[in-house]
């Protein structure tokens, strides 16, 4: 198997992720080679990372590496949690859910713009170091005010990470290309006229490029990471609203506490009336940076 398809041995890895470390002395250690590979990725991509490369800046044998860590899998694991823990995380106190998981997705996308990288070691079957877990159980935390249920917050949190991941993913695949061609994004895609060309046949499409629909568009993270965070809260204001009716034995508005009349058909309302609804709403976009 080739170095880039191998594997890590879970137990051996989460002994070196996990285990108690002897502090750094002058010479080689665990945490010095976990440094080293970090900036080899860093600087030329995960696919040029190997063991050779990072017993270079030492001026050793690559055999001298494996006394403190047995492969580039395991390696990788241990860089994945190393830079997670560059960035110490700030106490929550005083902050509402929605502020909360937002500091935590801006603080996990500017890890992965430090480290591109991170987007290629990604997987179902990493292993979490304590840095990792950390960062995951302080969402967790943020999410709980939310008031959803157990399995409601647990999803909230994959849902907001998977979101910043999905993103880095993208930026990363176009540092890479850049990096390698030498042609910016922007470069490559003024240059494709023979395609722009041939969008007339395509209605929506050539009527927001001729309306300038794509001269400036809008940053991904920051555009999705809000729309992510309002599917969030329609969530939990409508578990809220659920909840008051179940507590109350009626409907009450969402807003005001008063109570609903809950007659007619349609869908049940969360609010006694449009001033109420409008409240609501000026509220929301309030909160948005």
């Amino acid at each position: 198997m080739a170095e880039d398809d191998a594997q890590p041995d879970p137990d051996r890895a989460i002994e070196l992720l996990w285990g108690a470390h002897e502090p750094d002395r002058p010479g080689l250690s665990l945490g010095r080679v976990v440094a080293a590979a970090v900036e080899v990725a860093d600087a030329e991509g995960l696919g040029a990372l190997s063991m050779r490369k990072v017993a270079e800046r030492f001026g050793t044998t690559t055999m001298s590496l494996y006394r403190y860590v047995p492969g580039k899998a395991e390696l990788v694991e241990l860089m994945r949690d190393a830079v997670y823990g560059e960035a110490p995380l700030e106490p929550a106190d005083g902050l509402d859910w929605r502020a909360g998981l937002e500091r935590w997705a801006r603080r996990t996308w500017e890890i992965h713009q430090l480290h591109p990288w991170l987007v290629y070691s990604a997987g179902s079957r990493r292993l979490p170091g304590p840095n990792i877990m950390a960062g995951y159980d302080h969402a967790l935390d943020v999410a709980s005010r939310t008031g959803l249920a157990p399995a409601q917050v647990v999803a909230v949190v994959n849902l907001v990470g998977g979101f910043v991941e999905s993103v880095a993913q993208q930026a990363g695949e176009t540092a890479e290309l850049q990096r390698r061609t030498g042609i910016s994004h922007e470069r490559w895609w003024s240059e494709r006229e023979s395609l722009f060309e041939r969008f007339d046949a395509y209605q929506a499409l050539g009527r927001l490029w001729e309306s300038g629909g794509m001269d400036e568009p809008l940053d991904p993270f920051e555009f999705g990471l809000q729309r992510t965070l309002d599917g969030v809260q329609t969530l939990v204001e409508s578990q809220g609203s659920e909840v008051r009716r179940d507590e109350k034995g009626g409907a009450e508005c969402v807003m005001c506490g008063k109570p609903l009349d809950e007659g007619g058909r349609g869908r049940p309302r969360d609010y006694c009336s449009r001033a109420c609804q409008q409240r609501a709403y000026r509220q929301r976009q309030s909160t948005r940076p």
